[in-house]
């Protein structure tokens, strides 16, 4: 699912796509703009988006063989919560949405 198919799924809860498609904007760019900040997301019963440092390290060019310094950086990390997983594993029932 990408994100025009996220906006049509929930539109019909939402009442339109307009509202819809701020109502996702809203999420991702709160989200995005927190994680980058270094703050920590939490949504209970989804999961976690936070921040994560990689050290500077060595590595190596797989078509050359070489040793190149990558340098340290930071990248986004999302760890699933409970309820999250065990939907997915089939070990839960999706609950019924409340539609408008």
């Amino acid at each position: 699912m990408n994100k025009r198919e996220l906006i049509d799924a929930i539109s019909p809860r939402m009442g339109d796509k307009k509202t819809a498609t701020e109502a996702v904007n809203a999420v991702l760019d709160t989200i995005q703009h927190a994680v980058a900040k270094g703050d920590k997301v939490a949504i209970t019963g989804f999961g976690v988006f936070e921040k994560a440092d990689r050290p500077a390290r060595m590595a190596r060019n797989p078509a050359t063989g070489a040793s190149i310094k990558v340098p340290k950086s930071s990248v986004p990390k999302f760890r699933a919560g409970s309820d999250f997983k065990a939907l997915v594993n089939g070990e839960k029932k999706r609950a019924a949405a409340g539609r408008k």
